[in-house]
């Protein structure tokens, strides 16, 4: 799957991803009332609402991108019909040709882990059949259990040709409780970056390894020390936009060829419309200030690489 990774960003020579992390407050009233209409205010319409507003920024926007990313959580909260919807977004991004990148950030150990793995990009035995539960293409794994939790993900990865984002450098202000602390004189960041690189050796496509990493867009400076550690690594880098990063500061994340990494924004293009550079959009057409959002952060990437 990183094949098909690395294929999608060339094609749209747009190494972005779009995070489908929908909040009913960043839903336009009338998709809301639509589906209260039909379902109630219910968590059945809270789902309708999210897969609605989810299909229209697809079809708006999958042509310009290589891949999407949607945070389960965002859907886990309004239970059983949320994780519906999360599955018919996945299905939906899957037939228009995108890379799904499921944001679980699961992090455990054993047969708990295997059953993760299993569940979201394995298959899962019934009887005499086998059935694919989520089917995302990657999923992000936290690995601050060590390789007991991250190890099941990448046997069952190998088997089907999935990938995995490991959590190295996170773009939450406390992220440096924990990860910036020094380990005979080094940063733990560095020592996780390692173990990545170590765990992706096992598991190589043409180009680049199915095992990437996970480094915030506020980080600039420890992504140019992490690139170098995980030369081969594709790294998947949050904090786009809404949480300060710009195209200049990303440079440092890709590899000379230009690959290697693949930026991520979710507010900044699913509530696009709520912003004054595309309020021009209104509500009612919420699909097209994404499409909008999504052609400028292409343009400002594009412009930093060249300029590199």
């Amino acid at each position: 799957m990183i094949n098909k990774l690395v294929a999608n960003i060339k094609k749209t020579g747009a190494p972005i991803v779009v995070g489908l992390d929908p909040m009913l407050n960043y839903i336009p009233k009338h998709v809301q009332d639509k589906a209260f209409a039909e379902y109630g205010e219910t968590l059945e319409g809270a789902a309708e609402a999210i897969w609605q507003f989810n299909k229209e920024i697809v079809d708006k926007t999958y042509d310009l991108i290589p891949a999407v990313k949607p945070q389960i959580a965002m859907y886990e909260q309004f239970g059983i019909p949320g994780l519906a919807a999360f599955k018919k977004t996945v299905d939906y991004c899957k037939e228009k040709g995108l890379v799904v990148i499921g944001d679980i950030k699961r992090g455990d150990i054993g047969s708990t882990s295997a059953a993760y793995a299993v569940g979201h990009v394995g298959r899962v035995q019934v009887g005499s059949k086998t059935y694919v539960p989520f089917d995302e293409d990657f999923v992000t794994v936290n690995p601050y259990l060590g390789s007991d939790g991250v190890k099941p993900f990448v046997d069952v990865c190998k088997e089907e040709k999935k990938g995995l984002f490991i959590l190295v450098k996170t773009s939450n202000p406390s992220s440096g409780e924990f990860q910036d602390r020094l380990i005979d004189g080094r940063p733990l960041y560095e020592l996780v970056g390692e173990k990545v690189a170590e765990w992706g050796s096992e598991h190589m496509g043409d180009e680049y390894s199915y095992v990437g990493a996970v480094v915030g867009a506020t980080y600039p400076e420890m992504g140019k020390v992490l690139r170098k550690v995980m030369p081969k690594s594709y790294i998947l880098v949050p904090g786009y936009g809404a949480q300060g990063g710009k195209g200049k500061d990303l440079v440092h994340f890709f590899n000379e060829d230009g690959l290697g990494a693949i930026i991520n924004s979710s507010r900044g293009i699913i509530a696009a419309y709520k912003q004054e550079a595309y309020a021009k959009y209104g509500e009612e057409n919420f699909g097209d200030a994404s499409r909008a959002a999504v052609e400028d952060m292409i343009a400002d990437i594009r412009e930093s690489l060249e300029q590199k």
